[in-house]
Protein backbone atom coordinates (compact mmCIF):
# COMPACT_ATOMS: atom_id res chain seq x y z
CA UNK A 1 0.00 0.00 0.00
CA UNK A 2 2.88 2.33 0.77
CA UNK A 3 3.78 2.60 -2.90
CA UNK A 4 0.23 3.74 -3.68
CA UNK A 5 -0.07 6.49 -1.08
CA UNK A 6 -0.37 9.87 -2.73
CA UNK A 7 -0.88 8.44 -6.21
CA UNK A 8 -3.99 9.91 -7.76
CA UNK A 9 -6.43 7.64 -9.59
CA UNK A 10 -9.49 8.90 -11.45
CA UNK A 11 -12.17 6.21 -11.69
CA UNK A 12 -14.76 6.25 -14.43
CA UNK A 13 -17.99 6.19 -12.36
CA UNK A 14 -21.03 4.99 -14.30
CA UNK A 15 -23.46 4.73 -11.40
CA UNK A 16 -23.22 0.95 -11.60
CA UNK A 17 -21.94 -1.53 -9.06
CA UNK A 18 -18.71 -2.43 -10.89
CA UNK A 19 -17.18 1.06 -11.01
CA UNK A 20 -18.37 1.70 -7.43
CA UNK A 21 -16.52 -1.33 -6.08
CA UNK A 22 -13.48 -0.46 -8.20
CA UNK A 23 -13.31 2.94 -6.48
CA UNK A 24 -13.69 1.34 -3.04
CA UNK A 25 -10.90 -1.19 -3.66
CA UNK A 26 -8.50 1.48 -4.90
CA UNK A 27 -9.15 3.62 -1.85
CA UNK A 28 -8.50 0.61 0.39
CA UNK A 29 -5.21 0.11 -1.47
CA UNK A 30 -4.07 3.59 -0.45
CA UNK A 31 -4.66 5.52 -3.66
CA UNK A 32 -5.97 9.07 -3.68
CA UNK A 33 -9.21 8.35 -5.52
CA UNK A 34 -11.47 10.69 -7.46
CA UNK A 35 -14.46 9.83 -9.64
CA UNK A 36 -15.45 11.05 -13.08
CA UNK A 37 -18.96 10.70 -14.47
CA UNK A 38 -19.04 10.88 -18.27
CA UNK A 39 -22.10 12.18 -20.07
CA UNK A 40 -21.82 11.04 -23.65
CA UNK A 41 -25.30 11.40 -25.06
CA UNK A 42 -27.37 14.57 -25.27
CA UNK A 43 -30.97 13.67 -24.49
CA UNK A 44 -33.68 15.47 -26.39
CA UNK A 45 -36.49 17.30 -24.54
CA UNK A 46 -39.10 14.89 -23.25
CA UNK A 47 -36.79 11.87 -23.26
CA UNK A 48 -36.30 9.87 -20.09
CA UNK A 49 -32.82 10.83 -18.96
CA UNK A 50 -31.29 7.68 -17.51
CA UNK A 51 -27.93 9.45 -17.22
CA UNK A 52 -29.34 11.66 -14.46
CA UNK A 53 -30.37 8.58 -12.48
CA UNK A 54 -26.90 7.10 -13.00
CA UNK A 55 -25.23 10.36 -11.96
CA UNK A 56 -27.24 10.45 -8.72
CA UNK A 57 -26.23 6.85 -7.96
CA UNK A 58 -22.58 7.66 -8.67
CA UNK A 59 -22.81 10.76 -6.45
CA UNK A 60 -24.24 8.81 -3.52
CA UNK A 61 -21.50 6.18 -3.76
CA UNK A 62 -18.77 8.84 -3.95
CA UNK A 63 -20.29 10.63 -0.96
CA UNK A 64 -20.23 7.40 1.04
CA UNK A 65 -16.56 6.88 0.08
CA UNK A 66 -15.77 10.55 0.78
CA UNK A 67 -14.21 11.05 -2.65
CA UNK A 68 -14.87 13.92 -5.08
CA UNK A 69 -16.88 13.31 -8.25
CA UNK A 70 -16.20 15.28 -11.43
CA UNK A 71 -18.65 15.45 -14.32
CA UNK A 72 -17.60 15.82 -17.95
CA UNK A 73 -19.69 16.09 -21.10
CA UNK A 74 -18.19 14.16 -24.01
CA UNK A 75 -21.38 14.09 -26.10
CA UNK A 76 -19.78 15.99 -29.02
CA UNK A 77 -16.85 13.57 -29.10
CA UNK A 78 -19.22 10.60 -28.85
CA UNK A 79 -21.31 11.88 -31.75
CA UNK A 80 -18.33 12.62 -34.00
CA UNK A 81 -16.12 9.64 -33.20
CA UNK A 82 -18.55 6.86 -32.24
CA UNK A 83 -22.13 7.48 -33.29
CA UNK A 84 -21.42 8.68 -36.85
CA UNK A 85 -19.41 5.51 -37.49
CA UNK A 86 -22.17 3.43 -35.88
CA UNK A 87 -24.73 4.89 -38.30
CA UNK A 88 -22.40 4.60 -41.29
CA UNK A 89 -21.85 0.90 -40.62
CA UNK A 90 -25.61 0.29 -40.37
CA UNK A 91 -26.14 2.09 -43.67
CA UNK A 92 -23.66 -0.31 -45.27
CA UNK A 93 -25.74 -3.21 -43.98
CA UNK A 94 -23.22 -4.25 -41.34
CA UNK A 95 -23.74 -4.86 -37.63
CA UNK A 96 -21.37 -2.58 -35.68
CA UNK A 97 -20.46 -2.89 -32.01
CA UNK A 98 -20.57 0.62 -30.50
CA UNK A 99 -19.13 -0.56 -27.17
CA UNK A 100 -15.81 -1.29 -28.88
CA UNK A 101 -15.76 2.15 -30.52
CA UNK A 102 -16.79 3.77 -27.26
CA UNK A 103 -13.95 2.15 -25.33
CA UNK A 104 -11.42 3.16 -27.97
CA UNK A 105 -12.56 6.75 -28.46
CA UNK A 106 -14.17 7.80 -25.16
CA UNK A 107 -13.36 5.62 -22.16
CA UNK A 108 -9.66 5.29 -22.96
CA UNK A 109 -9.04 8.49 -24.92
CA UNK A 110 -11.30 11.40 -23.95
CA UNK A 111 -11.51 10.12 -20.36
CA UNK A 112 -7.76 9.57 -20.19
CA UNK A 113 -6.99 13.06 -21.51
CA UNK A 114 -9.42 14.65 -19.03
CA UNK A 115 -8.08 12.66 -16.08
CA UNK A 116 -4.48 13.62 -16.72
CA UNK A 117 -5.42 17.28 -17.10
CA UNK A 118 -6.71 17.17 -13.51
CA UNK A 119 -3.53 15.55 -12.27
CA UNK A 120 -4.17 11.81 -12.41
CA UNK A 121 -1.35 9.27 -12.22
CA UNK A 122 -3.70 6.53 -13.41
CA UNK A 123 -7.23 5.98 -14.62
CA UNK A 124 -9.37 3.03 -13.57
CA UNK A 125 -12.61 1.42 -14.69
CA UNK A 126 -14.89 -1.36 -13.56
CA UNK A 127 -14.07 -3.60 -16.52
CA UNK A 128 -13.52 -7.31 -15.95
CA UNK A 129 -10.05 -7.65 -17.48
CA UNK A 130 -6.47 -8.12 -16.32
CA UNK A 131 -3.32 -6.15 -17.11
CA UNK A 132 0.14 -7.59 -16.57
CA UNK A 133 3.67 -6.42 -17.29
CA UNK A 134 5.85 -8.67 -19.46
CA UNK A 135 9.21 -7.79 -21.02
CA UNK A 136 8.51 -4.09 -20.48
CA UNK A 137 5.12 -4.29 -22.18
CA UNK A 138 1.59 -3.93 -20.80
CA UNK A 139 -0.38 -7.05 -21.75
CA UNK A 140 -4.18 -7.39 -21.76
CA UNK A 141 -5.32 -10.72 -20.32
CA UNK A 142 -8.73 -12.26 -19.71
CA UNK A 143 -10.27 -11.66 -16.27
CA UNK A 144 -10.54 -14.44 -13.69
CA UNK A 145 -14.32 -14.49 -14.18
CA UNK A 146 -14.44 -15.75 -17.77
CA UNK A 147 -18.21 -15.40 -17.82
CA UNK A 148 -17.86 -11.63 -17.29
CA UNK A 149 -14.57 -11.15 -19.16
CA UNK A 150 -14.73 -7.92 -21.19
CA UNK A 151 -11.47 -8.05 -23.11
CA UNK A 152 -13.46 -8.56 -26.33
CA UNK A 153 -14.71 -4.97 -25.96
CA UNK A 154 -11.21 -3.65 -25.20
CA UNK A 155 -9.20 -5.04 -28.11
CA UNK A 156 -8.92 -1.69 -29.97
CA UNK A 157 -7.45 0.18 -27.00
CA UNK A 158 -3.72 0.85 -27.39
CA UNK A 159 -1.01 -0.51 -25.11
CA UNK A 160 0.09 3.06 -24.35
CA UNK A 161 -3.35 3.70 -22.84
CA UNK A 162 -3.49 0.41 -20.95
CA UNK A 163 -0.12 1.32 -19.41
CA UNK A 164 -1.86 4.14 -17.51
CA UNK A 165 -4.90 2.09 -16.48
CA UNK A 166 -5.94 -0.07 -13.52
CA UNK A 167 -8.60 -2.80 -13.51
CA UNK A 168 -9.34 -3.42 -9.80
CA UNK A 169 -11.95 -6.13 -10.52
CA UNK A 170 -9.59 -8.43 -12.40
CA UNK A 171 -9.55 -11.10 -9.66
CA UNK A 172 -13.24 -10.93 -8.74
CA UNK A 173 -16.45 -12.55 -9.89
CA UNK A 174 -19.63 -10.55 -10.36
CA UNK A 175 -21.16 -12.21 -7.28
CA UNK A 176 -18.17 -11.14 -5.20
CA UNK A 177 -18.46 -7.57 -6.49
CA UNK A 178 -22.14 -7.42 -5.52
CA UNK A 179 -21.36 -8.90 -2.09
CA UNK A 180 -18.68 -6.25 -1.46
CA UNK A 181 -21.09 -3.52 -2.55
CA UNK A 182 -23.83 -4.80 -0.24
CA UNK A 183 -21.42 -5.10 2.71
CA UNK A 184 -20.49 -1.45 2.18
CA UNK A 185 -24.12 -0.35 1.92
CA UNK A 186 -23.87 0.88 -1.66
CA UNK A 187 -27.32 1.78 -2.91
CA UNK A 188 -26.59 0.14 -6.27
CA UNK A 189 -25.41 -3.26 -4.99
CA UNK A 190 -28.29 -5.01 -6.79
CA UNK A 191 -28.63 -2.61 -9.73
CA UNK A 192 -29.01 -4.55 -12.95
CA UNK A 193 -26.26 -4.44 -15.53
CA UNK A 194 -26.72 -1.89 -18.29
CA UNK A 195 -27.55 -3.16 -21.77
CA UNK A 196 -28.18 -1.51 -25.10
CA UNK A 197 -26.16 0.97 -27.10
CA UNK A 198 -23.10 2.15 -25.19
CA UNK A 199 -23.95 5.41 -23.35
CA UNK A 200 -27.24 5.78 -25.24
CA UNK A 201 -29.06 3.33 -23.01
CA UNK A 202 -31.84 0.83 -23.32
CA UNK A 203 -33.87 1.77 -26.36
CA UNK A 204 -35.72 -0.07 -29.07
CA UNK A 205 -32.96 -0.12 -31.68
CA UNK A 206 -35.37 -0.12 -34.62
CA UNK A 207 -37.29 2.93 -33.39
CA UNK A 208 -34.06 4.67 -32.43
CA UNK A 209 -32.36 4.14 -35.80
CA UNK A 210 -35.44 5.37 -37.67
CA UNK A 211 -34.62 8.84 -36.32
CA UNK A 212 -31.39 8.84 -38.33
CA UNK A 213 -31.76 6.35 -41.20
CA UNK A 214 -34.53 5.83 -43.75
CA UNK A 215 -35.84 2.28 -44.07
CA UNK A 216 -37.87 0.69 -46.85
CA UNK A 217 -39.91 -2.51 -46.61
CA UNK A 218 -38.79 -5.44 -48.73
CA UNK A 219 -39.12 -9.17 -49.24
CA UNK A 220 -38.13 -11.97 -46.89
CA UNK A 221 -37.07 -14.97 -48.99
CA UNK A 222 -36.01 -18.53 -48.29
CA UNK A 223 -32.96 -20.17 -49.87
CA UNK A 224 -35.05 -21.25 -52.88
CA UNK A 225 -36.07 -17.66 -53.60
CA UNK A 226 -39.67 -17.98 -52.45
CA UNK A 227 -41.15 -14.87 -50.80
CA UNK A 228 -42.26 -15.69 -47.24
CA UNK A 229 -43.14 -12.23 -45.96
CA UNK A 230 -42.13 -8.60 -45.73
CA UNK A 231 -39.57 -6.86 -43.54
CA UNK A 232 -39.50 -3.16 -42.48
CA UNK A 233 -35.91 -2.63 -43.68
CA UNK A 234 -33.03 -5.00 -44.44
CA UNK A 235 -30.62 -2.78 -42.48
CA UNK A 236 -32.40 -3.77 -39.26
CA UNK A 237 -31.62 -7.49 -39.50
CA UNK A 238 -28.47 -9.40 -38.72
CA UNK A 239 -27.19 -12.93 -39.25
CA UNK A 240 -28.63 -15.42 -36.80
CA UNK A 241 -31.58 -13.20 -35.88
CA UNK A 242 -34.87 -14.91 -35.11
CA UNK A 243 -37.00 -12.17 -33.55
CA UNK A 244 -38.98 -9.74 -35.66
CA UNK A 245 -39.31 -11.86 -38.79
CA UNK A 246 -42.97 -12.73 -38.33
CA UNK A 247 -42.54 -15.76 -40.57
CA UNK A 248 -44.33 -18.92 -39.55
CA UNK A 249 -46.82 -21.52 -40.66
CA UNK A 250 -45.44 -21.64 -44.19
CA UNK A 251 -47.18 -24.20 -46.40
CA UNK A 252 -45.15 -27.37 -47.02
CA UNK A 253 -42.52 -26.27 -44.51
CA UNK A 254 -41.70 -27.72 -41.10
CA UNK A 255 -42.51 -25.99 -37.83
CA UNK A 256 -38.84 -25.21 -37.13
CA UNK A 257 -38.15 -21.51 -36.40
CA UNK A 258 -36.75 -19.24 -39.11
CA UNK A 259 -33.39 -17.43 -38.86
CA UNK A 260 -31.67 -14.79 -40.95
CA UNK A 261 -28.66 -16.26 -42.75
CA UNK A 262 -27.94 -13.37 -45.13
CA UNK A 263 -29.30 -10.12 -46.57
CA UNK A 264 -28.84 -7.87 -49.60
CA UNK A 265 -28.76 -4.14 -49.00
CA UNK A 266 -28.72 -3.47 -52.74
CA UNK A 267 -31.92 -5.51 -53.29
CA UNK A 268 -33.30 -4.72 -49.80
CA UNK A 269 -33.97 -8.42 -49.20
CA UNK A 270 -33.58 -10.63 -46.13
CA UNK A 271 -32.82 -14.33 -46.58
CA UNK A 272 -33.94 -16.89 -44.02
CA UNK A 273 -33.57 -20.59 -43.32
CA UNK A 274 -35.10 -23.03 -40.84
CA UNK A 275 -33.43 -24.47 -37.77
CA UNK A 276 -30.81 -22.99 -35.49
CA UNK A 277 -28.10 -25.37 -36.78
CA UNK A 278 -28.94 -25.04 -40.48
CA UNK A 279 -25.75 -25.29 -42.61
CA UNK A 280 -26.57 -21.89 -44.13
CA UNK A 281 -25.90 -20.36 -40.70
CA UNK A 282 -22.52 -22.04 -40.28
CA UNK A 283 -19.10 -20.73 -41.30
CA UNK A 284 -15.70 -22.44 -41.59
CA UNK A 285 -13.81 -19.16 -41.49
CA UNK A 286 -13.93 -15.42 -42.07
CA UNK A 287 -12.17 -12.53 -43.73
CA UNK A 288 -11.53 -9.54 -41.51
CA UNK A 289 -10.11 -6.10 -42.14
CA UNK A 290 -6.44 -5.45 -41.19
CA UNK A 291 -5.50 -6.55 -37.70
CA UNK A 292 -5.24 -3.94 -34.94
CA UNK A 293 -2.56 -5.26 -32.59
CA UNK A 294 -2.62 -4.16 -28.96
CA UNK A 295 1.14 -4.65 -28.65
CA UNK A 296 3.43 -3.62 -31.48
CA UNK A 297 6.10 -6.02 -32.70
CA UNK A 298 3.96 -9.15 -32.97
CA UNK A 299 3.18 -9.22 -36.66
CA UNK A 300 3.64 -12.76 -38.01
CA UNK A 301 2.67 -14.01 -41.45
CA UNK A 302 0.41 -16.60 -39.83
CA UNK A 303 -0.58 -17.60 -36.33
CA UNK A 304 -2.31 -20.51 -34.62
CA UNK A 305 -4.48 -18.99 -31.91
CA UNK A 306 -8.10 -18.64 -30.80
CA UNK A 307 -10.76 -16.38 -32.30
CA UNK A 308 -13.88 -14.98 -30.62
CA UNK A 309 -16.56 -13.39 -32.82
CA UNK A 310 -18.93 -12.01 -30.18
CA UNK A 311 -18.94 -11.10 -26.49
CA UNK A 312 -19.35 -14.29 -24.47
CA UNK A 313 -18.95 -16.25 -27.67
CA UNK A 314 -17.02 -19.50 -27.44
CA UNK A 315 -13.33 -19.04 -28.35
CA UNK A 316 -12.49 -21.36 -31.24
CA UNK A 317 -9.06 -22.56 -32.31
CA UNK A 318 -8.03 -21.15 -35.65
CA UNK A 319 -5.25 -20.30 -38.06
CA UNK A 320 -4.91 -16.65 -39.03
CA UNK A 321 -3.02 -15.58 -42.15
CA UNK A 322 -2.09 -11.89 -42.15
CA UNK A 323 -2.11 -10.24 -45.57
CA UNK A 324 -1.55 -6.61 -46.52
CA UNK A 325 -5.20 -5.54 -46.59
CA UNK A 326 -6.99 -8.34 -44.73
CA UNK A 327 -6.70 -11.34 -42.44
CA UNK A 328 -7.99 -14.76 -43.47
CA UNK A 329 -9.04 -16.89 -40.52
CA UNK A 330 -9.89 -20.60 -40.78
CA UNK A 331 -11.63 -22.25 -37.83
CA UNK A 332 -10.91 -25.68 -36.35
CA UNK A 333 -14.68 -26.00 -35.80
CA UNK A 334 -17.63 -24.22 -37.38
CA UNK A 335 -19.02 -20.99 -35.93
CA UNK A 336 -22.67 -20.05 -36.21
CA UNK A 337 -24.17 -16.75 -37.41
CA UNK A 338 -21.13 -14.59 -38.12
CA UNK A 339 -22.18 -10.98 -38.76
CA UNK A 340 -20.11 -8.62 -40.94
CA UNK A 341 -19.38 -5.42 -39.03
CA UNK A 342 -18.85 -7.23 -35.75
CA UNK A 343 -15.32 -7.82 -34.46
CA UNK A 344 -13.17 -10.92 -34.55
CA UNK A 345 -10.75 -10.87 -31.61
CA UNK A 346 -7.67 -13.10 -31.37
CA UNK A 347 -6.32 -14.68 -28.19
CA UNK A 348 -3.30 -16.77 -27.25
CA UNK A 349 -3.10 -18.40 -23.80
CA UNK A 350 -5.75 -15.93 -22.53
CA UNK A 351 -3.78 -12.93 -23.85
CA UNK A 352 -5.87 -10.60 -26.00
CA UNK A 353 -3.75 -9.88 -29.08
CA UNK A 354 -6.17 -7.50 -30.82
CA UNK A 355 -8.64 -7.94 -33.64
CA UNK A 356 -10.47 -6.42 -36.56
CA UNK A 357 -13.82 -5.87 -38.22
CA UNK A 358 -15.36 -8.89 -39.92
CA UNK A 359 -15.73 -8.23 -43.67
CA UNK A 360 -17.42 -11.52 -44.59
CA UNK A 361 -17.79 -15.10 -43.49
CA UNK A 362 -16.46 -18.14 -45.34
CA UNK A 363 -19.22 -20.68 -45.79
CA UNK A 364 -18.76 -24.33 -44.94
Amino acid sequence: MANNVGKKVVVGMSGGVDSSVAALLLKQQGYQVQGLFMQNWQNEPGEVCTSEVDFKDASKVCDSLDIPLHRANFSDEYWDRVFKEFLSEHEKGRTPNPDILCNREIKFKSFLDYAFKIGADHIATGHYARLIKRDGKTILMRADDLNKDQTYFLHEVKESEFAKCLFPLQDLSKDEVRRIAEENNFINYDKKDSVGICFVGERNLRDFLKRFISFKPGNIKDSDGFVLGEHPGALLFTQGQRQGLNVGGVKDKSELPWYVYDKSIELNEVYVCQGGSNPLLMSSGLIMEPMKWINAGLEPESLDCEVQVRHRGKPVECNAVFKKDEVEIKFKEEIRAIAPGQSAVLYSNNQCLGGGIIAKSIQV
